[in-house]
C-alpha cells in the first residue's frame, strides 16, 4: 500500500509545515506496530511515517512507539494508517498538517 501525502493541510486552514516538503510516496512496511507484537500488544491505533514507512502505535497507547520512532530518526511526519479522514501529524511543530 503507498501513501502520497498531499503538500497542503488537511483542513486547507492549518499553518503551512515546511515538514511536508520533499515527502514522497512511502509503502507500509507492515500492518501492525512491529514493537507492539514484540510485546504481545496489538490493540493501539497505528500511524506510518511518512518518511520511511514504519508503522507503529500512537501516542494515545501505553507505549507510544510512532513517537518514538520520531525521536530515534528525527523523521518529523506521520499519518494515521487506519482508513478515514485524512490527517497527519507533525512532532516537531507538535499539531496537525
Amino acid at each position: 500500500m503507498a501513501l502520497n501525502a498531499p503538500a497542503i493541510s488537511a483542513n486547507g486552514s492549518a499553518p503551512r509545515c515546511e515538514h511536508l516538503d520533499g515527502l514522497a510516496p512511502v509503502t507500509l512496511q507492515s500492518s501492525y506496530c512491529q514493537d507492539c507484537q514484540a510485546q504481545d500488544d496489538r490493540l493501539a491505533t497505528l500511524l506510518i511515517c511518512l518518511a520511511c514507512g514504519w508503522v507503529a502505535c500512537s501516542d494515545d497507547s501505553p507505549h507510544q512507539h510512532a513517537k518514538a520512532h520520531y525521536e530515534k530518526t528525527d523523521h518529523p511526519i506521520a499519518a494515521a494508517v487506519e482508513p478515514g479522514p485524512v490527517w497527519r501529524w507533525c512532532y516537531v511543530h507538535q499539531r496537525l498538517v
